[in-house]
């Protein structure tokens, strides 16, 4: 049994890993400052005697004698991280410092989960690794994309510099059940606007693409992330790299629900990127890892997840 920090660990995706670790047998402490995140997203662990659940903001230090510590604290739909752009860029930097400074002084291993926003609007395609992006860093956008790319120098520097083990992983688009109804991303708005039936909002003219991971694809990439030797700390992209037009999407979600929503188009959000699809060669090499649940099957568990809600 292993004692583990996760941060953020009462939103969507921390939610599902801690539910996750507590399964594998480990010893959990979930930290939230439930600015996205909910208790009722890990209500059901809540009688086991090795979870944990701590209200804190991870801009502030915090101490726990643990073995491992994902950071995942930071809202990650535009709405919320452009609510107040200055604490977004403070929890991405703040916040790895601080978890940084935790795993030296108790030796942990420390996974940072990063994004696929640090590639910005990508002039190549499908995104690498080795690709530095095209980023704007005065944006609408730039405070969540720069304080992750920011928290990945943080977490390379520690490694040189103080020889923490670290682990840097990119996600990319990912959906499932908990996703938040109001978070602004495109597969929960579609699923509610498509259930009540209401006209569905496509940005520009819904030719840009994304690839979409479901959230258990996304949590054993990270679990099997964490538990690679000390060679090799990434970063590394974890997403599923078929490829699909933001009209694709909607037009999937409305067969699957059987919706009379119609499509209303408005204009195309500053600095919102064209195309987005990983390139998950290192993944399979380093991990063995490559995405099992395609869009059509993750899309019916996520949309009657929703049924349940609205």
């Amino acid at each position: 049994m292993k004692r583990i920090l996760v941060t953020g660990g009462a939103g969507f995706i921390g939610s599902h890993l801690c539910t996750r670790l507590i399964n594998d047998g480990h010893s959990v402490i979930c930290l939230d400052n439930f600015f996205t995140g909910s208790r009722s997203n890990v209500w059901h662990l809540m009688d086991s005697s090795h979870f944990e659940l701590v209200r804190h903001d991870i801009i502030n230090p915090y101490s726990a004698e643990v073995d491992e510590i994902y950071n995942l604290a930071c809202p990650a739909s535009p709405i919320h991280y452009q609510y107040d752009a200055v604490k977004t860029v403070k929890t991405s930097v703040m916040g790895a410092i601080n978890m940084l400074a935790l795993g030296r002084q108790v030796d942990a291993k420390v996974l940072q989960a990063s994004t696929s926003e640090i590639y910005g609007d990508p002039i190549v395609h499908p995104q690498t690794e080795d690709y530095w992006g095209n980023v704007n860093t005065i944006g609408i956008r730039s405070c969540y994309d720069e304080g992750k790319r920011c928290a990945e120098t943080l977490f390379m520097d520690y490694h040189r510099q103080k020889k923490l083990r670290i682990k840097i992983i990119r996600i990319f688009n990912t959906y499932g059940p908990l996703m938040n109804k109001n978070d602004g991303r495109v597969v929960s708005n579609f699923i509610v606007q498509a259930l009540k039936n209401e006209d569905i909002t496509l940005y520009g003219d819904g030719s840009q693409t994304r690839s979409f991971q479901y959230v258990d694809d996304l949590v054993e990439g990270m679990v099997r992330m964490m538990n690679t030797d000390n060679n090799f700390v990434g970063p590394v992209n974890i997403g599923n790299p078929n490829e699909f037009t933001i009209k694709e999407l909607a037009e999937k979600i409305i067969e699957l629900i059987g919706s009379k929503s119609q499509f209303i188009y408005k204009p195309l959000p500053s600095d919102d990127p064209k195309q987005r699809q990983p390139d998950i060669s290192l993944a399979k090499e380093k991990l063995n890892w490559q995405p099992t649940i395609q869009l059509e099957e993750g899309l019916a568990k996520t949309i009657e997840y929703f049924k349940t809600i609205i």
